[in-house]
């Protein structure tokens, strides 16, 4: 396989998905800037005055300039790539943002002294970012759905870890690549189909079905020990020019989550050898942010507990403040804090159930906190004590530790970094009833382990604040 063999336009117009991030933001940030520009002449006009360096120095306040920055803020949640790649999930995101802006601004302006803010102003901002992230949005797909179609892949390995991949592929619309087929070395799998790919060849066709079928990429999705005859073939293609990635990253890419099922015992070892969780800078930041944040949350604690008290002394046999003994980093015990959601002696019996959907035990007064995510806002006294982090591995009890440990591979290891009030998997997928669900949670709360960050932490942040406008809890 020689590098003459591999077609250059597939490798000019191959971008990772971090670049199509980037251009997406970036285009966000254009289009923000331009209904910026456009509102400040429609604000000029109807005011009557001229559009000149006059009017930026007297009419225009320095905030105002940060309203595009504002806005790709309140379009965070539409930064996920198959989110982006669809139009309807796009418009949906940005008219959240849109109400959200135009609700946040309706209540600065009544708190705010009369005629201090420009109606004006800000409102064709709204109405122009919106109407142009629209449009520049429009225009990304078409270009996301191009480079799909530019990078073609094939699959090394038809067995599970294959297998398992292509199912999650197929569930990302639109397809984040061209899906060419895979290859395998198994006579048996040789022209079957995958969940509707075909298995192409082996390592001896290898060479010829690149060539033939144009590939620009390829996924090893091996776990065992690669035979002679492939290993060479691999890396005559990565020598060619071709891309080469591994099932496991190809994976945490699409889904945000870590295969734990197809994962070598020693995966916790290998994968925090060089980069250990909380470590340096990352976590300084973490928990000065913790700190700020928590100290908001008192002063909003302080300010509605009286309200919930009195609602809470009238029910019979509730205490005002809900105490339970909670596993923390380590697996060392300690007390959460949160608002009772649910009737006194619930777990008569004294077992640790989860909450199920419509749980009885859930009183009226109690869903509304949990809509509301009310019910966590004690949990700032335990940030404050250094137990919780804002964000991580939602804490559990002991005893559903022990039963979910014996049923899921790496369940423990969520406890090498400080449960939080919100995280990865709670954005994603929220509570977990069934050992199944827990696995799936626990994939999330591993992606999250291995690759947090302050980006990350601030975009888990903004998207539960999201979350939270739009009555989510349970």
């Amino acid at each position: 396989m020689t590098s003459k063999r591999i077609n250059n336009h597939y490798e000019r117009f191959r971008l990772q998905n971090s670049e199509q991030r980037f251009i997406l933001i970036l285009g966000d940030i254009i289009a923000g800037t331009l209904a910026l520009i456009l509102a400040l002449y429609i604000w000029a006009r109807v005011d009557a005055l001229d559009f000149t360096a006059e009017f930026f120095r007297t009419r225009v306040d320095t905030w105002f300039y940060l309203l595009p920055l504002i806005w790709v803020v309140l379009l965070i949640d539409t930064y996920d790539l198959g989110k982006a790649g669809k139009f309807k999930s796009t418009l949906k995101g940005v008219v959240i943002a849109l109400f959200v802006a135009a609700g946040a601004y309706l209540i600065v302006y009544f708190l705010v002294p009369p005629m201090s803010l420009p109606r004006v102003g800000v409102a064709a901002f709204i109405i122009f970012t919106s109407i142009l992230t629209v449009i520049w949005r429009l225009i990304f797909i078409k270009l996301f759905k191009a480079v799909s179609q530019q990078k073609r892949v094939l699959i090394i390995g038809a067995g599970k870890a294959g297998t398992d991949l292509i199912r999650e592929i197929q569930k990302v619309d639109p397809m984040p690549f061209n899906l060419i087929g895979l290859i395998d070395d198994d006579p048996m799998k040789l022209n079957t189909r995958i969940h509707g790919v075909p298995v192409l060849g082996n390592h001896q066709t290898m060479e010829s079905i690149v060539e033939q079928l144009g590939v620009s990429d390829l996924i090893l999705a091996i776990t065992h020990q690669l035979n002679s005859g492939m290993f060479t073939e691999i890396l005559d293609a990565q020598e060619a020019g071709l891309e080469l990635s591994t099932m496991q990253d190809v994976y945490e890419s699409l889904t945000g989550r870590v295969p734990i099922e197809l994962l070598q015992p020693d995966w916790v070892i290998r994968s925090f050898l060089d980069r250990k969780p909380n470590s340096g800078f990352y976590r300084i930041f973490k928990r000065l942010l913790d700190l700020f944040l928590a100290l908001i949350g008192l002063i909003a604690l302080i300010i509605v507990f009286p309200f919930i008290a009195i609602v809470l002394l009238f029910t019979p046999n509730t205490p005002i403040i809900f105490k339970q003994e909670r596993l923390g980093r380590g697996g060392k015990p300690y007390t959460i804090y949160k608002f009772p959601t649910m009737r006194p002696h619930s777990e008569e019996d004294g077992s640790a159930l989860v909450t199920a959907p419509e749980d009885p035990r859930i009183t009226p007064f109690g869903k509304f906190l949990r809509k509301s995510h009310i019910d966590e806002l004690p949990q700032v006294i335990n940030v404050l004590k250094g137990e919780m982090s804002f964000v991580g591995p939602r804490p559990e009890r002991s005893e559903l530790v022990q039963i979910f440990q014996n049923g899921v591979p790496f369940y423990r290891t969520r406890m090498l970094v400080k449960p939080g009030i919100t995280g990865w998997a709670q954005i994603h997928q929220g509570y977990a009833e069934t050992v199944e669900e827990t696995s799936l949670k626990l994939e999330y709360d591993l992606y999250y382990i291995s690759h947090a960050n302050i980006w990350m932490d601030i975009n888990i942040l903004l998207r539960t604040f999201g979350s939270v406008l739009g009555f989510k809890g349970r």
